[in-house]
């Protein structure tokens, strides 16, 4: 029997700082047999999976509320491959945005991380993979970006080899990922992987929780991109390490109302708590060219609220329909331009209720 060893630190303070403590660990006992029946066989060569952009914190949900949209994304294609080595990955090709920055080591690439964890997690021996990775969201946007190639690696093996992974493996699988490149949170990869909005209630064990927002309810995020990066390392690094009790009470009385109007389909109050961040956005915005300007020429153009999406430089406002949301991203564009000197570019997007999934070949 083999044991295979995922480390989950605890969660720390802001900046991700352990202050030099020893952090526990658990383990996932895989329980691999090395008798090759005991793998799960393909179920076919080929499989393309699509992972969905994220808005990761809400506002006040820091590092435990995230929420997919639609139509951005990235594509993982996998395929068994007999002149790859038993049991490993190769990445063979990465198209679309910034490729030539993003490594095909499958130990320093985000798709590659995931989907090794996942082959663990299956026992996977006696095969081969390779990977080619189609980026469509930016490297550091703020869009949960090394989560989606993550998400959609991961549920590209699961699903060649017969779909045995369970939702929070999957999730487990692609936050081995995020760990490596910017810290154990799974604000980006539950969503991606899940669909629509999930709260992330425990770390340690990982419990996620997933809020349906009301079907019947219509729900458009304006995300405007500034022509700018935000790497996640450094707008982490700006955060306070201890917070004072008054912001501390402040801040969960709005992420305790954010989730209720989304339990609720409550755009206005929606909006209203993902404006109100008292911790994270006054440290983060000022490093973003224009953003406060863009939020309060979001809400003049009658947006419900507008916040920093992840650690930026990608701003999102909510409003209910999309004529308004084209109008509201206009207006942002411009505030980029005017107070921060910087092109951006504008897209209307839904709420994305599926996650990762397979896609045609």
């Amino acid at each position: 029997m083999a044991t295979c060893f995922l480390p989950c630190p605890l969660p720390v303070n802001l900046k991700g700082s352990n202050n030099g403590m020893i952090i526990p660990r658990f383990r996932i006992r895989c329980s691999l047999s090395v008798n090759k029946k005991t793998e799960p066989e393909p179920v076919c060569q080929l499989v393309k999976a699509f992972a969905p952009a994220t808005v990761a914190n809400l506002g006040p949900g820091f590092d435990f509320l995230g929420c997919a949209v639609d139509g951005l994304g990235d594509i993982v294609s996998v395929r068994v491959d007999p002149q790859v080595h038993p049991g490993e990955i190769c990445i063979s090709d990465i198209s679309g945005q910034n490729p030539n920055k993003l490594s095909k080591n499958p130990l320093w690439n985000c798709a590659g991380i995931a989907a090794i964890e996942a082959m663990k997690m299956l026992g996977i021996r006696s095969r081969g993979l390779s990977l080619s990775l189609e980026k469509g969201l930016p490297l550091g946007s703020g869009l949960g970006s090394s989560a989606a190639s993550a998400a959609a690696a991961a549920v590209a093996v699961n699903e060649i080899f017969g779909n045995k992974l369970s939702v929070e493996e999957l999730v487990l699988a692609s936050l081995k990922s995020e760990e490596k490149v910017s810290g154990y949170h799974a604000d980006n990869v539950a969503p991606s992987i899940m669909g629509g909005f999930v709260l992330i209630r425990s770390y340690e064990p990982l419990e996620l929780i997933q809020l349906k927002f009301p079907a019947e309810k219509e729900l458009f995020f304006v995300l405007v991109t500034p022509d700018f990066e935000a790497p996640t390392k450094k707008m982490r690094a700006a955060l306070p390490g201890e917070i004072g009790m008054p912001h501390h009470v402040w801040n969960c009385s709005q992420a305790g109302a954010l989730v209720a109007s989304v339990l609720q389909g409550d755009l206005v109050g929606l909006g209203k708590a993902l404006s109100s961040d008292k911790i994270v956005e006054p440290r983060r915005a000022p490093l973003i060219p224009g953003m406060e300007a863009v939020k309060r020429a979001a809400i003049q153009a009658g947006a419900f609220g507008c916040t920093i999406s992840g650690a930026g430089p990608t701003a999102v406002a909510v409003t209910d329909n999309e004529l308004t949301g084209n109008i509201i991203g206009q207006h942002m564009v411009r505030a980029f331009l005017e107070d921060g000197n910087l092109k951006a570019s504008a897209k209307v997007s839904q709420l994305d209720r599926v996650g990762a999934r397979r896609i045609e070949n």
